[in-house]
């Protein structure tokens, strides 16, 4: 079987609509998914999240619409439109939407 290509190369696409919120959820679309790392979109509803986990690669978080509070080794940071943070390999991160929002996660497997 052909490896299908991946519609999103060699255009302009605006990050914010190549998701969209669903009610009650959190939605993902894979962008890029290399053995070197991947970037995800992601589509929160308000008060949906991630609960506290860790990764074994330093990712980025950039939030392209609304905001969000992202906890990392037990520190809050308020995110809003624009904002990026990196969350290092290794140490507890959590993720919760104060309004609905839309962030992409940029993981570096090196």
């Amino acid at each position: 079987m052909a490896k299908q290509e991946n519609p999103l190369l060699a255009q302009i696409s605006i990050l914010k609509n190549l998701i969209a919120y669903q009610d009650g959820t959190v939605v993902s679309r894979t962008l890029i998914d290399k053995q070197a790392g991947t970037v995800t979109l992601f589509a929160f509803d308000k008060d949906q999240g991630l609960s506290e986990h860790t990764a074994p690669y330093d990712a980025l978080v950039y939030i392209v619409e609304g905001e969000a509070k992202v906890t990392i080794a037990g520190k809050p940071l308020q995110l809003k439109q624009g904002e990026m943070t990196i969350m290092p390999a290794n140490q507890t991160h959590a993720l919760t939407a104060t309004t609905p929002f839309k962030m992409l996660l940029i993981m570096i497997r090196a």
